[in-house]
């Protein structure tokens, strides 16, 4: 069986230097572990915001690693060092402007200043990669969407498309807890797994 591969690469000067610990990828395994009830292999990067170090970061978890899901967090900015969004553009085959659209679109119901990020989303091969903001909190908003006081979804999170889109790209067939994020494909699209 096709093993889900997923990358994530932490993006942060400090944080890849020591000043502090990084809070990203923990942020990422813990949500990653509680939603997805598939198996999958993850694989970890940190590294400080530098174009080159990320453009090379990410052809390696997809062109070496074979990874079906890379997952970017920090450096989405527009200060002058918040290069993600430019790396992940230099190396992408094709770009696909909906996750970054509902990204700060759902950013916007917590934050005015979400119109500032610059996330994109992108396929390099067989991969999708996500730019996702740097808090933990954020990245599960983001991940998540916008939920009201009873917990129903109001605005779709964007992992909802993630398993269909790797599922398109040949990927795995990936299944998610729908308690934290239910993953949406067409009927036609919906495979039954026999347990």
């Amino acid at each position: 069986m096709n093993t889900l591969r997923i990358g994530l690469v932490s993006i942060s000067d400090r944080a890849s230097s020591g000043v502090y610990q990084d809070k990203g990828i923990p942020a990422l395994v813990d949500w990653l572990e509680r939603t997805i009830t598939t198996p999958f292999q993850i694989e970890t990067r940190l590294i400080p915001d530098e174009q080159p170090l990320i453009e090379q970061a990410l052809c390696e978890l997809v062109d070496e690693m074979a990874c079906h899901l890379v997952l970017t967090t920090g450096g989405t900015g527009p200060a002058r060092r918040d290069v993600t969004p430019d790396a992940t553009l230099a190396i992408a085959d094709r770009v696909m402007p909906g996750f970054g659209e509902q990204m700060r679109q759902i950013s916007l119901h917590f934050v005015p200043t979400a119109i500032l990020s610059r996330q994109v989303g992108v396929i390099r091969k067989q991969a999708l990669i996500l730019n996702l903001p740097g808090q933990p909190k954020s990245i599960q908003e983001t991940l998540e969407g916008v939920k009201d006081a009873e917990g129903k979804v109001v605005v779709p999170g964007i992992f909802a498309s993630v398993p269909y889109c790797i599922q398109l790209l040949d990927g795995p067939y990936v299944e998610t807890d729908g308690r934290v994020v239910a993953a949406f494909r067409p009927k036609s699209a919906i495979r039954e797994i026999n347990s």
